[in-house]
């Protein structure tokens, strides 16, 4: 091939130095499982989510010492019936006792209980910030679990933050786990349908899952500066195995392909690296650029949910440029052993594009009226977004076999008098100390009375008061705003050089819930990203356009089933989950930003084989007959592993992963077969004047031995 790019000098060096490319990539895997054992991942703090007024009170607090104990309490409840209140007192003193004895309790207040003696709580406050209560709480849920052991008659557990984190985090982990168990193996059995043979099933798998395994210790020293809020791990194995395995399937179908032509093993490499290659050069490049738009989102979450996906694409891309085109090379036709003498034969007796071609026949022989059904339907099913509702997970959000969520809500029913806590934070001079603190007290006498407590430098006051409504009551939020604009600013008239602000609990979700959308910027940002490269890299204007009305199409019919299935209660039973009413806000913008990358995938690797044929000099209509019915076993197998990855994080038991997991297996599967064999191939024959103009061949192309591939 007399031109060249970089896919494919890294291709022929890897192909003609099998065992050093493999050894580096063993190195880079190995090296990372060291790094994951010596460098673990740092989780968000509780700073990295401040925002607003009640972030500056809370940060004010903190900076001055007068930030209150982070709190654990143990409930005791009966198994059935009236509790017996001897027994209860008898586990109550037992759980003083014990938890007296660990460094990490600070103090344990006499046992409480409630107005109907149904419950009795033993408050627990904890040394040090809520981080450190994260890092110990596993010493008090212990302590807790033995005490339980030794008193069965009754029911003991512990609720707060610190456990509630640890629960969800042992539960994360454990649909991680679970999410592998399954989905390997269900990769692996499509693949070994798509192939017919065990090897070259085999290899996909194994170059996304080490890259799923590269990527988790490289964020490990990253996530010091952007640290995980508890998803990322979640994320970077759906992305890895879904892009991973794609990347490796493009370009092991092409090399087969090729061989099958008659090609020696390295020019196969070397003509799959001009093609499949520049294709996922492309295509990890847009997921990238696609995934950097979570950055607009300026919250940690989004942050970390970035930086992992984007790892993981890059580690996917990489290993299919280098190790994969060594293995091949070493394996030779190899490859293709052991068959599965079934699946071998079926797979050469249907052939490439054997059931596409039947599809694509009335498709291409009526592409108005394909192009008016097939858009009408998918705008029918994109409808439902617009009664999109978004929220914040809750604790009814949560698993609920989680213990720390069912101490939670037998805390609720048991003491439903518990309220929610306002703080009163004053900066200022020294010697105003005694003026902050009796304008605090005049705030306090509003509510009832309050504590008051100042810094040792006296430069800070803080005055803390429960809340006068039940936590979830929306009056709270009336109280909070009527201080802000009126209560406090009152009472600090003549205090110079004194700032104030409102926080706590009301406070942070009201200023959560104020934050302002960037939501349109993040849409903005990536669509424009897509024209570019689209533009860029197909020489059209034309088909950025069409690019960008697809992935929307596919967006908005994902988030359309979306809200039928999770804003309505019918699915309930289906995926083990209750409606709660809302998605969870998180998940649409993270889809958003996927589905536009991962569609990439396909529409680049269609519509490289179209131009290919095109600039070689096949008659347009041909060409595009041809592209889309050799592409579609390629783009059927790899929608298969996609939509098999995303639909098992369908069954894990956080909504958030449930309601992930269903957008992106829809948009994928709607992705694969009405846009690709249908939808696209009708818009690219209604646009034949403007593309077969741009793609026609070049007058010296006809000197080459090869055809100008993408």
């Amino acid at each position: 091939m007399k031109r060249t790019n970089a896919t494919v000098r890294v291709a022929r060096w890897s192909a003609t130095h099998p065992w050093r490319a493999i050894a580096l990539w063993g190195a880079v895997v190995m090296a990372a499982l060291a790094l994951t054992a010596t460098v673990p991942t740092q989780t968000a703090s509780f700073s990295d989510s401040r925002v607003g007024e009640s972030g500056r009170a809370a940060d004010l607090i903190e900076k001055a010492g007068l930030a209150a104990d982070p709190e654990e309490s143990v409930v005791v409840t009966a198994r059935k019936g009236a509790l017996d209140e001897g027994a209860a007192t008898a586990v109550a003193d037992d759980v003083r006792t014990r938890m007296s004895r660990l460094h990490a309790v600070k103090a344990v207040a006499d046992p409480v209980w409630s107005s109907d003696r149904s419950a009795l709580l033993v408050p627990i406050s904890l040394r040090g910030t809520p981080d450190d209560a994260d890092d110990n709480v596993g010493k008090l849920l212990d302590v807790t679990d033995a005490v339980q052991r030794d008193h069965r008659d009754v029911v003991v557990r512990q609720a707060g933050s610190a456990s509630l984190d640890s629960g969800i985090n042992d539960h994360v982990n454990e649909d991680l786990a679970s999410g592998e168990a399954l989905s390997l193996p269900i990769t692996f059995a499509i693949l070994l349908v798509a192939f017919g043979a065990l090897i070259a099933a085999g290899i996909p798998v194994l170059l996304a899952f080490s890259s799923v395994l590269t990527a988790l210790a490289i964020y490990g020293p990253l996530s010091h500066l952007v640290p995980d809020e508890g998803t990322v791990s979640s994320v970077v194995l759906l992305m890895g195995m879904a892009v991973g395995v794609d990347y490796s399937l493009f370009y092991l179908r092409r090399e087969r392909e090729e061989r099958r032509r008659g090609r020696s093993t390295l020019d196969a490499i070397e003509i799959a690296a001009q093609t499949s290659g520049h294709a996922v050069l492309v295509s990890g490049a847009a997921v990238v650029l696609a995934m950097s738009g979570l950055f607009l989102m300026r919250e940690a979450t989004f942050a970390g949910l970035a930086v992992g996906s984007i790892l993981v694409v890059a580690v996917a891309v990489l290993g299919s440029l280098t190790v994969l085109p060594a293995l091949l090379a070493k394996l030779g036709r190899w490859v293709d052993r052991p068959r599965v003498p079934l699946l071998w034969r079926l797979n050469r007796r249907i052939g490439e594009g054997g059931i596409s071609s039947r599809i694509l026949r009335p498709v291409l022989a009526n592409p108005r009226t394909s192009t008016l059904v097939t858009g009408l339907v998918l705008v029918g099913v994109t409808l439902p977004v617009l009664g999109l509702k978004t929220g914040e997970g809750t604790l009814d959000t949560l698993p609920q076999d989680i213990p720390a969520v069912q101490a939670y809500e037998a805390v609720q029913d048991a003491f439903p008098q518990e309220h929610p806590t306002i703080d009163v934070v004053l900066h200022g001079p020294a010697d105003s100390a005694g003026a902050a603190r009796a304008a605090l007290e005049q705030v306090g006498s509003t509510l009832g009375g309050g504590d008051v407590r100042t810094s040792a430098d006296g430069r800070t006051s803080v005055l803390t008061v429960a809340a006068p409504y039940v936590e979830g009551d929306d009056r709270n939020a009336d109280v909070v705003e009527r201080l802000r604009d009126t209560v406090v600013p009152r009472a600090t008239t003549g205090l110079d050089h004194t700032t104030h602000a409102v926080g706590g609990d009301v406070a942070e979700l009201i200023d959560a819930d104020a934050q302002p959308s960037r939501l349109p910027w993040v849409i903005a940002f990536v669509l424009v990203l897509t024209l570019v490269i689209m533009g860029w890299t197909f020489r059209s204007v034309v088909i950025a356009a069409v690019t960008s009305v697809l992935n929307l199409l596919s967006v908005g019919t994902a988030f359309g089933v979306m809200v039928l299935v999770f804003q309505h209660s019918w699915a309930d039973g289906l995926l083990d989950y209750t409606s709660q009413g809302f998605i969870v806000d998180w998940v649409p913008v993270f889809c958003f930003v996927v589905l536009i990358g991962l569609s990439m995938d396909y529409h680049v690797f269609v519509l490289s084989r179209v131009r290919e044929s095109v600039a070689a000099g096949m008659p347009y209509a041909d060409a595009v007959r041809t592209g889309i019915r050799d592409t579609a076993g390629v783009v059927t197998s790899a929608a298969a592993v996609m939509v098999s990855v995303f639909a098992v994080f369908a069954t894990l038991s956080m909504v958030e992963m449930k309601q992930m997991g269903v957008g992106l297996s829809v948009a994928i599967l709607v992705d694969a077969t009405l846009i690709r064999l249908v939808l696209l191939p009708s818009l690219l024959l209604l646009l034949e004047r403007p593309l077969s103009r741009a793609w026609a061949p070049r007058p010296r192309a006809a000197e080459l031995r090869e055809p100008q591939y993408v």
